[in-house]
């Protein structure tokens, strides 16, 4: 097992970045562990953790991921993880329509990976069995069949990004600094060995080794085009009445990989739905990370702070008119768009970057890391430690670049929808449409 060095710091206080920060505290006490947050606040109002719920499941069509879920899930479940309302077991309905084999595809593996992992699933081969396993659903849902796999649930985001704040405030071995990172930190003699970060102030913090936890912002401060892309997902949210709250809040999670649209059971009379898709991209000319020529890029950045577009809403009063039609036409009370860090085959990366040394990355979530939050900080420092078991160290080594004119999102069959969406012009047109917002 390689030693650590001394000083440690890591950029981002989401699942990556607070999983890794526990980890180390525990495994290697003697480091100094600082975490770097751009948020006055963790969890940050604009990250990818914050919201009312995460999908819980191991049902992946690959089976590593469906393995190392299953550990995840079983700790939700039995640990403090998932205690005071942090964890649901409700069940989660994967469901696909006619004629979409890829969809099909993809929940046939994903059954068979949970049913190999003893986990308590359910075959609906046709419509009538899908919607005798979910009656809140009318005859209006598309579906062909699918499988319901009762051994899943759904997290509290936001609560369970504070609680492992609260876990290592208690512990009292991390240092926190909320500030902006604006970039690295490069040895002046050699331009390429990572010393540390510059803040927004122009302070510099110097470490022996830096990890990136950044999630969608991490293309801003490396260069990984070709490697992942930053990608905006739609979300609304309305209020629904005490009887429609008791009607919904015991059915499983619904997901249809077709569509991309998942409605989680509601909470507190408040209905989330959500589409994992392709994403919006939002392309902007920065500096290359470690240029001393000015050369610039372009690549997609998060947008915060803005609604989803029509495009977005279109999408949920279709979806819906099918799922719960009685809900098609009334109005969200909230949305918001979460941001992605889009690897091309969904895959994370936790690696050393290989040509800048004393710098780790610790992202590429793709939509799908929250789940793993009990367990991703030990496979970080594992493969720090370079103990990763293999399998996992093949799926998160630093990823081959694919053409950038032909990398549109993830493709690990779990995406739907239209290709390369620009968010502004998705937001221009809203307002050529006459609508200020979609509330």
């Amino acid at each position: 097992m390689a030693p650590l060095p001394e000083r440690i710091l890591i950029v981002g206080g989401g699942v990556f970045g607070l999983s890794t920060a526990q980890s180390l505290s525990k495994r290697h006490p003697n480091s100094q562990v600082t975490l770097i947050e751009a948020s006055p606040t963790i969890p940050n109002p604009h990250g990818s953790s914050v919201d009312s719920s995460r999908i819980i499941r191991a049902d992946y069509s690959h089976p590593t991921y469906a393995k190392l879920a299953a550990e995840a899930t079983d700790l939700w479940r039995r640990s403090e993880w998932g205690r005071d309302g942090r964890y649901t077991q409700n069940g989660l309905l994967l469901v696909y329509p006619d004629g979409d084999s890829t969809a099909k595809d993809y929940t046939t593996k994903s059954y068979h990976n949970v049913k190999g992992l003893g986990e308590h699933v359910q075959l609906l081969p046709t419509k009538r069995d899908v919607l005798r396993a979910a009656p809140a659903y009318g005859e209006t849902l598309n579906v062909a069949g699918g499988y319901v796999n009762w051994s899943s649930g759904w997290a509290n985001a936001e609560a369970g990004v504070r609680f492992a704040k609260q876990k290592l405030d208690e512990q009292g071995k991390v240092r926190f600094i909320t500030r902006e990172v604006i970039s690295l930190l490069f040895s002046e003699t050699d331009n390429h060995t990572v010393t540390g970060v510059v803040l927004a102030d122009k302070t510099n913090i110097t470490a022996d080794l830096v990890i990136l936890a950044t999630g969608a912002w991490t293309a801003a401060l490396v260069d990984l085009r070709g490697r992942a892309v930053s990608t905006g997902q739609a979300i609304a949210y309305m209020r629904i009445s005490d009887e429609e709250q008791r009607r919904l809040e015991k059915m499983p999670t619904i997901l249809n990989f077709a569509t991309g649209i998942f409605i989680i059971p509601p909470r507190n009379n408040v209905l989330k739905i959500a589409r994992h898709a392709y994403g919006y991209h939002n392309p902007k000319a920065i500096p290359v990370p470690g240029s001393r020529t000015g050369e610039t890029m372009r690549v997609s950045l998060p947008e915060t702070g803005v609604p989803i577009p029509l495009e977005g809403e279109i999408a949920f009063r279709t979806a819906l008119k099918q799922l719960l039609p009685t809900f098609a036409d009334r109005p969200f009370t909230d949305t918001r768009i979460c941001w992605y860090t889009d690897t091309p085959k969904g895959d994370f990366i936790v690696t050393a970057h290989p040509s800048y040394p004393r710098l780790f990355l610790a992202t590429g979530g793709s939509g799908h890391a929250y789940k793993f939050f009990p367990v991703i900080g030990d496979k970080v420092v594992d493969a720090l430690e370079g103990t990763l078991a293999p399998e996992l160290q093949d799926l998160w080594a630093w990823p081959e670049a694919v053409d950038e004119g032909k990398f549109e999102g993830t493709e690990d069959g779990s995406r739907s929808g239209e290709k390369r969406l620009l968010l502004l012009e998705e937001l221009a047109k809203t307002r050529r449409a006459g609508r200020a917002g979609v509330l």
